[in-house]
């Protein structure tokens, strides 16, 4: 088991943000992450990649907790939030090279990631002066700089034109063919063109746990959506 969320619960003051979720994720699928605005999507995943803390519950990353073991976690997971933290001012190769410093990664493997996100013609530009679709590679490049096993990334195609999205979305699934990955997104023939498996929250709780197919034998993804969260 890849990803193992056990009755989490997250409160910010008095608001219930996460209300006893729980599901696990097995090595290599490609889950996608729906719910409305506000529903916890980004908390949990933040709670997974150990950036902030449940108030309930237990989550285990390929076998270590996220309490307890945190930097295991760390280590095995690439975390790509939904507002892309970059150094605007660095090159893009700088800017990796000194991530890959902090991990202790060779440059040669620099080299062989920014090739994989397909940031090879724009790796000697600053990341101010690129596009927001290459901004995401960079992002991307960064949270698989350490070969992680288990990849979140937070609405990873928000904002991108629709050659952009395409590319990202054909990333995606290349990625999946060797990693775990959970994604969240508002698109959903994006969830059907990549996801094996869709996870549905709504104020809170689980509303949806399927496969693709499952889920779509009867209403298009759209449809079951709405029906569970309006």
């Amino acid at each position: 088991m890849s990803i193992e969320v056990k009755n989490i619960s997250k409160f910010y003051g008095k608001q219930k943000a996460l209300d006893s979720i729980s599901f696990s994720i097995n090595s290599g699928e490609i889950v996608g992450f729906l719910g409305p605005n506000g529903a916890g999507k980004s908390t949990l995943m933040k709670i997974i990649s150990t950036y902030i803390q449940q108030d309930d519950g237990v989550v285990i990353v390929n076998g270590f907790n996220t309490l307890t073991d945190s930097l295991s976690v760390k280590n095995s997971v690439g975390y790509l939030p939904e507002h892309n933290p970059l150094y605007l001012e660095m090159y893009v190769t700088e800017y990796l090279s000194f991530l890959a410093n902090i991990h202790k990664i060779s440059k040669e493997h620099v080299v062989d990631v920014v090739a994989l996100v397909g940031l090879t013609p724009e790796k000697h530009k600053k990341i101010k002066q690129l596009s927001k679709g290459y901004r995401q590679r960079v992002g991307l490049a960064g949270a698989l700089l350490h070969n992680p096993d288990v990849l979140i990334l937070d609405e990873p195609t928000t904002g991108l034109d629709p050659n952009q999205l395409i590319d990202i979305r054909n990333l995606i699934r290349d990625i999946g063919k060797t990693k775990t990955v959970l994604f969240s997104t508002h698109i959903m023939q994006e969830v059907e063109a990549v996801c094996d498996r869709v996870i549905i929250i709504n104020n809170g709780k689980l509303v949806a746990d399927s496969s693709i197919d499952e889920l779509t034998k009867e209403h298009s993804l759209t449809t079951v959506f709405t029906d569970l969260t309006k």
